[in-house]
């Protein structure tokens, strides 16, 4: 099958089911099931790691025909997972394939063939003959959006560096995009994706939406005075979990055969390849990565956000670890703004807005945490390593990382206060990809569209700024700058190279 062939045209002379391996197959023509000519016709773009264990999900999606696959990397070379099986284990079960591998013993999956291989792997399992071979591969995504003249969206799995001018070069195409966290990792660049989805009217969906708890039982304790005027939420998480470097590479390891490095360097400056950049552990870098709080805190605070209508904090405070090195015999600290921390704090200010007071937010990573508060103390309790909390000037409110099973403390404010009910919204958030869905059918954004993730982009954008300045922000949101420290608004956009400034592709 050719990239310039009416792809409609070649689903719809295919049979094709609307499930695979991991759900019931549905009959032909059935109720549920989607003819091909109608199905969204989708360019899978990141095939890492995360890409691949996030493709199996999709691949069941009875609305969605992946087309094309696009990744720098070629084959399963230098990938590095959270363990060595697990993903492996995943695809042979998704395709109900036991002796499926991605290359020899031990390698871990990665990279466009393997994916390729997936997508056409689990379509063949349900079409006439077991034959299946109408996934498209590219190195660049600028090629595939030229090449690719019937796709209706794309979703972006890439390092942190590559989603806004993805994004950006998609929507301008009139393709649909779905995206995983962060939108950016330049403020000025996310405010471009989200501003490029507004003018283009195409359906997006951020995928932290997805993950983000209920703020319903919080807010109606906050509403009904249980725990006085609500003055600071606290977020923790154990993230970092990879490492986190505190000098730049030095040695010019070859760059592995099948990788463009060109090509995942993408808008970012030149420099030599090395791995420690690369794959899992670009999270750890300023220029690659958004650090913990991109990584973890869209799936909490994103609700969070939301629910106490936060808009732009007038300050970020960071508080953060450093790194000593001898330099000859003298023992110096290391100027880092090149790496995020490997443990901070970092405190936002919001001011008051219609009824609810100004209210800071605090995230903590890298096993920083709230100090105990007293009320779990009398009872022999402590914080878990990852968790949510609420304090007011009379009660706090304690929750999981996702703002799960919260409680009163002390326990005692129980007692005679039964918890006020609280409406549910579980089914619009396990719904979010149907919404998108229909959204790109015509129907309205979904909860997870890009146009309602500004202030949590913001935040996670300005806490990568604080951190690699190690000072105070005052911000002017209205103007988008920082007003007592003018160098570091150089942080909140970058220098493109030749051919990557967003604007032109």
């Amino acid at each position: 099958m050719t990239s310039v062939m009416n792809r409609r045209m070649f689903l719809g002379t295919a049979a094709a089911s609307a499930a695979f391996t991991m759900v019931p197959k549905p009959v032909m023509g059935g109720p549920g099931v989607v003819p091909p000519s109608d199905k969204i016709t989708l360019a899978y773009i990141g095939t890492g790691t995360q890409g691949l264990r996030e493709m199996l999900a999709l691949l069941a999606n009875p609305d969605i025909q992946i087309v094309a696959v696009c990744d720098p990397s070629k084959e399963a070379v230098g990938y590095r997972d959270w363990s060595r099986d697990s993903l492996l284990k995943n695809i042979r079960k998704t395709l109900g394939r036991p002796d499926w591998r991605a290359g020899s013993e031990g390698t871990i999956p990665g990279g466009r063939d393997v994916a390729k291989n997936i997508v056409e792997t689990c379509y063949a399992a349900n079409r006439p003959g077991g034959n299946f071979t109408g996934c498209s591969s590219y190195a660049d995504f600028r090629e595939l959006l030229d090449k690719e003249k019937d796709l209706d969206a794309v979703k972006i799995m890439t390092p942190d560096h590559l989603h806004g001018v993805i994004s950006i070069a998609a929507m301008k195409k009139g393709k649909h995009v779905i995206l995983h966290k962060p939108i950016a990792n330049r403020l000025e660049e996310a405010r471009l994706v989200i501003d490029t989805a507004r003018e283009k009217g195409v359906a997006t969906h951020f995928m932290p939406w997805d993950y983000n708890g209920s703020m319903d039982q919080v807010m109606a304790w906050i509403k009904d005075g249980s725990i006085g005027t609500l003055r600071e939420v606290h977020n923790w998480s154990n993230r970092p979990v990879w490492p986190q470097y505190t000098s730049l590479p030095t040695d010019a390891p070859p760059v592995p055969e099948g990788f463009d490095w060109d090509l995942w360097l993408g808008p970012e400056a030149d420099r030599p390849y090395h791995p420690s950049y690369t794959h899992m552990v670009f999270r750890g870098w300023y220029d690659f990565g958004g650090g913990s709080m991109a990584d973890m805190g869209h799936y909490s605070l994103w609700t969070v956000f939301n629910a106490l209508e936060l808009d732009s904090p007038t300050s970020v405070e960071p508080m953060l670890s450093h790194t000593c090195e001898f330099q000859g015999e003298v023992a110096k600290q290391v100027k880092n703004d090149f790496s995020f921390p490997t443990a901070c704090t970092v405190r936002f200010k919001y001011p008051a807005r219609g009824h609810r007071p100004a209210v800071d937010l605090i995230w903590y990573d890298g096993g920083m945490r709230p100090p105990t508060p007293p009320e779990l103390e009398e009872q022999n309790e402590e914080l878990a390593n990852q968790g949510m909390m609420f304090v007011g000037h009379k009660a706090k409110i304690l929750a999981g990382f996702h703002v799960d099973k919260p409680r009163l403390i002390p326990e005692k404010k129980k007692h005679g206060h039964p918890a006020p009910e609280a409406a549910g919204n579980e089914p619009a958030r396990v719904s979010a990809i149907t919404q998108w869905v229909a959204a790109t059918r015509g129907g309205p954004q979904s909860p997870g569209s890009f146009l309602n993730a500004g202030p949590i982009t913001e935040a996670v954008n300005l806490y990568a700024v604080a951190l690699r300045t190690g000072r105070k922000l005052l911000y002017d949101a209205e103007n988008r700058k920082i007003t007592n420290v003018p160098e570091a608004n150089k942080y909140l956009s970058r220098e493109y190279r030749k051919g990557w400034d967003p604007k032109s592709l």
